[in-house]
């Protein structure tokens, strides 16, 4: 197979699995063999013209968006593995590592997954790994679990159809109840389960726990009103959906052990999600306002970060969103969350360039940071940056500071209101950023805190360079 040929097996595989299809049932239809189509979802066989435009069709997808390969993620999160010092001595180079992700995709993930066993058994030795169990787990800690749970959400696009369609026919019964998302919750609860839900006075850490008669789920008192509604609307996921939330986890690849109470958790906050921000209604008003985060917050009682992921999630085929890319990080640069279908590359392990928007967004607080963001190979990306504060209502509570990075591809840049009075055509105005130091080639770079992978130095005694890692050969 070439380098050329597009890369769509796991894509195919994706969409057949969130349909609940079988390989034989999806090969009928299309009138291949079953075994045919094993090829295809491995990438072991080209795929035709007439073949792409009847599976599109099948699946209800431009074929060009079936065509969109997943090569260029696949091989940034190789190159940033291949950066380690452990491989130092292998002089691999970025053609072997493309070659590889383009080849042989299924032995880059096992190889990918040996690397995150490496670090976290590596980790487990000094420290613990933590994770705050939300919506798109990252790489905090790098915890096995969540490098599993944050790829398994990539491979879906973070997408679950089947829990959108649970949690609009739980939406349409609690509308019919009340205008207000709150009491249609509470009647919603008392008329399906004989529940109720009320806040309570809760041990730090908890912030939501059922009363030891089963009947009452308590909320904490100290949680701001959207995270108490979304608390509330995760435990009536884990009630509705459970029948779409096991059969989403059995039909994955994830490992053993902790993954798949992992994706319990994560697939219930999804569920939440959808029932406070129903699918048509959000993407209208994404469309309307113009992901307008703030006014789209305020039509839904939502939370920013709340918002900025629902709107990572409008894959539906025939009512398709902006293809974004989301990131959390801490102020020490911990990535917690990661997701892109922008195409932008964000780091599987290290902290992201320094340039990117994302961390000067916590020079301004409160602010929508914007940039116009280029990557090494020159692509662009429009970025918004936004950095937030975490805490209990209570005083003296503690607090987490955190900025949250969304953003698309430069040619879906208009669709967003941010956009308005920027000269997109400008490359003056672009930002320089990388992946991360070891893989970015820019050797002129003030900002480096490490030097290239592939690259060794250069001094001389009697120059003395402004950084020590420009003077490289």
């Amino acid at each position: 197979m070439n380098d050329s040929d597009p890369q769509i097996g796991g894509k195919i595989r994706r969409l057949r699995r969130q349909r609940a299809l079988s390989q034989a049932d999806l090969a009928a239809a299309i009138g291949i063999s079953a075994s045919y189509l094993n090829l295809i979802e491995h990438n072991r066989r080209k795929i035709t013209v007439p073949l792409l435009f009847k599976l599109a069709g099948h699946f209800g997808v431009e074929p060009g968006e079936l065509a969109e390969s997943d090569e260029s993620r696949l091989s940034g999160d190789l190159m940033e593995m291949f950066g380690d010092d452990v491989f130092a001595d292998n002089d691999l180079t970025n053609h072997d590592i493309r070659d590889l992700a383009a080849s042989n995709p299924a032995i880059a993930r096992a190889v990918l997954r040996l690397y995150d066993r490496y670090r976290h058994e590596h980790r487990n030795r000094s420290s613990a790994p933590a994770d705050d169990g939300d919506i798109l787990p990252g790489t905090a800690g790098h915890h096995a679990a969540t490098d599993a749970i944050s790829d398994f959400i990539q491979e879906n696009a973070n997408h679950f159809d089947s829990l959108e369609r649970a949690a609009e026919r739980v939406r349409a019964d609690i509308d019919n109840a009340s205008d207000v998302l709150s009491l249609g919750l509470r009647t919603y609860l008392g008329n399906v389960f004989g529940m109720d839900w009320r806040l309570a006075s809760l041990p730090r850490g908890i912030a939501r726990r059922l009363a030891e008669d089963g009947r009452v789920i308590e909320i904490a008192d100290t949680l701001p009103a959207e995270s108490a509604i979304f608390a509330v609307a995760h435990q009536i996921g884990l009630l509705t959906a459970e029948t779409q939330i096991n059969a989403i986890i059995e039909q994955s690849d994830l490992p053993e052990d902790d993954a798949p109470a992992l994706a319990r958790n994560v697939l219930a906050s999804y569920f939440a999600a959808a029932l406070m921000m129903p699918y048509e209604p959000f993407l209208k008003a994404c469309r309307d306002y113009r992901y307008d985060i703030e006014r789209c917050a305020r039509r839904f009682s939502a939370s920013f970060e709340q918002v900025c992921h629902r709107m990572t999630t409008l894959q539906r085929p025939g009512a398709r969103g902006i293809p974004l890319h989301l990131v959390r990080t801490d102020i020490a640069g911990n990535i917690s969350k990661r997701f892109s279908l922008s195409g932008i590359h964000i780091p599987r392990h290290s902290g992201a360039c320094p340039r990117w928007n994302v961390y000067a967004a916590f020079l301004q607080p409160e602010r929508i940071n914007v940039q116009i963001s280029q990557m090494p190979d020159g692509q662009r990306f429009f970025c918004i940056a936004k950095a937030i504060v975490k805490g209990d209502y209570r005083y003296n509570a503690p607090t987490r500071h955190l900025a949250i990075g969304l953003g698309c591809d430069i040619a879906q840049a208009r669709e967003m209101i941010y956009s308005d009075g920027i000269d997109l055509e400008n490359e003056a105005l672009s930002i320089p950023i990388g992946v991360g130091c070891r893989q970015c080639p820019r050797l002129e770079c003030g900002q480096r805190a490490h030097p290239p992978a592939d690259h060794r130095f250069r001094l001389e005694d009697g120059i003395r360079a402004e950084s020590l890692y420009g003077r490289m050969l």
